[in-house]
Order: structure tokens, then sequence, then C-alpha cells
């Protein structure tokens, strides 16, 4: 999948915004101002996207791919870092962004919810 697909899919979730993390030379995908997504590189320079992902979730998926890794200079137990290296099927990266995505929403105040969506 183009990485200029998985970005669209990114910014196509509702409220969700985009920023520039220059010291991280990293894209960053925002809804309620907590980060659901971000476009890096790992230390050996592969394309790696970082998502937010459920622990049991994130471990089984770990288990079954050999390209996602615990979340490069994130959270361990709740980030994997998926390699944007063609070996991970398409399929696979809406999901998991999507996933992201609803376990951030989730943890915004209700509040901060009814402005994402408009209420």
């Amino acid at each position: 999948m183009e990485i200029s697909e998985l970005k669209a899919w990114c910014v196509g979730q509702q409220g969700a915004k985009f920023d520039y993390q220059k010291d991280w030379d990293a894209e960053r995908y925002l809804v309620g101002g907590k980060m659901f997504a971000m476009f890096g590189h790992d230390k050996s320079g592969t394309p790696i996207l970082s998502v937010k992902c459920e622990p049991q979730r994130a471990d089984m998926l770990r288990e079954e791919y050999e390209d996602i890794k615990p979340g490069y200079y994130m959270n361990k137990t709740h980030w994997n870092s998926l390699a944007l290296n063609g070996s991970l099927p398409d399929s696979l990266f809406k999901g998991c962004i999507t996933h992201s995505y609803e376990l951030v929403f989730k943890g915004l105040t209700k509040k901060l919810q009814n402005e994402v969506s408009g209420q």
C-alpha cells in the first residue's frame, strides 16, 4: 500500500489533525490533541508507521508478523510500529490505524469527543 494512501486514511478520520514533529523527523496524526499515528523511521532507517494498540492485540500482531515490533520510541505495551517495506498485508494497515484512532478517541473527555464529533 502506498504511504500516501495511508496518510490520507489517517487525515480522513473524523477530527484528525496533522503536524510535523521536526526533532523526530516524523509526521503525526492527532485527534483531540492526542496522537493516534506517526510516520517516521527506525534506527536502521526503515520507514515505519507507529499506532496505538490494545495490549493483547499488540502482542498477537507481533507474534503473527515479523515486521510488527513494539512501538519505536513509544510505550512498548500500548504501541506497535509496522514496517513500511511491503512485507505486511495492505488490509492490516487501515485496520490498525482505525483501531488506534478509536482507542485514542475513547480516551478523550466527553467534551472533546463531542467537539470532534461536531455535537
